[in-house]
């Protein structure tokens, strides 16, 4: 894997040589500190003949400017000063990254006019770089030659006015930015590399952080009654796994939040098997799962002051000889049946035994699932907004926005009785299916007989956790959607 970048925190002064950036708002004024770098005023001509007015993460740059020891003079646009915030933020930094292409050295000067950027406004920046920096080369043989990358890693020196602030706010960020590029690796992974014992292996590493870790077999998975589950996994030659994450940081009191997550390590669809086209791309069918282990590291990582549970379940679903049939009926742990209609409506099966499971324990605050459960989620919002279906408006007026200031979008879509009543079956209590038209409302209708009466929020990711539209901040098909979501949810309503 290419090594990340190094995020370093300076008070202003006039860098000697390497690349440096400035930042400038639309009307392309100086801040005093980012003029110093550029006496000569080589910028102005450039921003006139680029035709560079400071829109958000443009950029327009001089080469070995003249009468400086500089590689590099480069200004990132932050846009108009009112519609600044903390998605815009990250964007600059990412920007920034993109900016220093093969420089080793780079100076990010934090002097914007018309603005004091905040200390959490400059961690923002380093954490735009650290987003923009990842990239997934592991299986690479020839990095240099085929990516371009240096050889050496970059250092950042960000350079603003209250160091000591920015240091501890970066603390935060970067502990946040870590759990995304955990959650990325895990769905960028092969499923040859990554099966259901592998990825409980990963989520076991938390322990190094302070997170209790339970790796549940198929063994008490049987002795639980989780039928739904096993089913998915039965056909598979490869174990399923059930990994319990458990953040204690909050008064011992206090019921934890849950966060649950589908981790179908590769969907072939089962027996009913998807087409050969694209069916490559379901390694990151584990998404969910994968954003869920990213926000217990986030969590662990910042000492958040809060108890946060979660649960993922992980199988693999193959159309083995021993696999289950479209007609199959199965009882979930929550004894409820459920005729299989469609063995690739399988996310939902998996789901509804972690869900009861997760409940019927842990007595949590809330729980929010998220799962790449979907394509119909894809038709109906794109890859910019998730699918949000929620039984309590508080929690899903939270979750938007939280979406909103992070950037990772959610959209609230309907249930009710009339989408219910179209998982109704003669043969069992329920069907995984109820068809083509508002497919993803009536698998979320499923999941909803799962919860009873606690809170709880669907996010279908099927969209945005993976092959999601490249981004200031995400230039691979990896997302980590959900890890900065959730955090904020968390840091903004449910830590003491």
């Amino acid at each position: 894997m290419t090594e990340r970048p190094s995020v370093a925190f300076a008070k202003f002064s006039t860098p000697k040589k390497g690349t440096v950036i400035v930042l400038v708002p639309e009307g392309t004024k100086l801040g005093s500190h980012a003029a110093e770098v550029d006496p000569a005023g080589v910028l102005a001509r450039a921003f006139s003949a680029a035709e560079f007015t400071g829109k958000l993460a443009s950029t327009v740059e001089v080469l070995a400017p003249h009468g400086t020891e500089y590689d590099r003079l480069t200004a990132v646009g932050v846009g108009k000063l009112e519609d600044m915030n903390e998605e815009a933020w990250l964007k600059i930094g990412g920007a920034a990254a993109a900016a220093s292409k093969k420089a080793t050295d780079v100076a990010i000067i934090v002097d914007i006019a018309g603005h004091e950027a905040t200390p959490k406004e400059a961690a923002s920046i380093g954490l735009g770089v650290m987003l923009r920096s990842y990239v997934f080369d592991k299986y690479k043989t020839r990095k240099d030659e085929d990516n371009g990358k240096a050889a050496k890693p970059a250092s950042f020196t960000i350079q603003c006015a209250d160091v000591s602030a920015a240091r501890k706010a970066w603390a935060s960020a970067e502990a946040i930015g870590e759990g995304v590029l955990s959650a990325r690796d895990l769905v960028n992974e092969p499923a040859n590399i990554l099966g259901p014992i592998e990825f409980a292996e990963k989520a076991k590493e938390l322990e190094k952080l302070g997170v209790k870790v339970e790796i549940l077999g198929e063994k008490e998975m049987k002795k639980l009654g989780m039928g739904a589950l096993l089913g998915v996994a039965q056909g598979s030659v490869r174990p399923p796994r059930i990994a319990v994450m458990q953040w204690s940081g909050g008064k011992s009191k206090d019921r934890p939040v849950a966060f649950v997550g589908k981790g179908v390590v590769f969907d072939t669809g089962g027996i009913s098997i998807k087409p050969a086209g694209g069916m490559e791309d379901m390694k990151g069918d584990m998404g969910g799962a994968a954003a869920v282990v990213g926000v217990m590291h986030a969590l662990a990582a910042r000492k958040a002051k809060t108890n946060a549970l979660g649960v993922i379940g992980l199988v693999e679903n193959m159309p083995d000889g021993n696999a289950q049939r479209p007609g199959d009926i199965v009882t979930s742990m929550s004894g409820q049946t459920i005729e299989v209609i469609n063995t690739d409506a399988e996310g939902r099966l998996v789901l509804a035994d972690l869900l009861w499971y997760c409940n019927d324990k842990y007595k949590p605050q809330f729980m929010i699932n998220l799962a790449t459960l979907t394509g119909a989620v894809i038709i109906a919002l794109g890859h910019h907004h998730a699918g949000l279906f929620s039984n309590n408006d508080d929690l899903a007026e939270r979750l938007s926005a939280s979406g909103k200031a992070t950037g990772e979008k959610v959209w609230r879509l309907p249930l009710g009785k009339e989408y219910d009543k179209l998982i109704d079956t003669k043969n069992a209590d329920m069907k995984n299916t109820g068809g083509r038209t508002a497919g993803s409302i009536t698998a979320a209708q499923f999941l909803q007989r799962f919860v009873k009466d606690t809170p709880w929020a669907h996010l279908d990711v099927a969209g945005t956790a993976m092959a999601s539209p490249a981004t200031e901040i995400s230039q691979g098909w990896a997302s980590g959607y959900g890890v900065r979501l959730l955090d904020r949810l968390v840091a903004d309503h449910y830590e003491g």
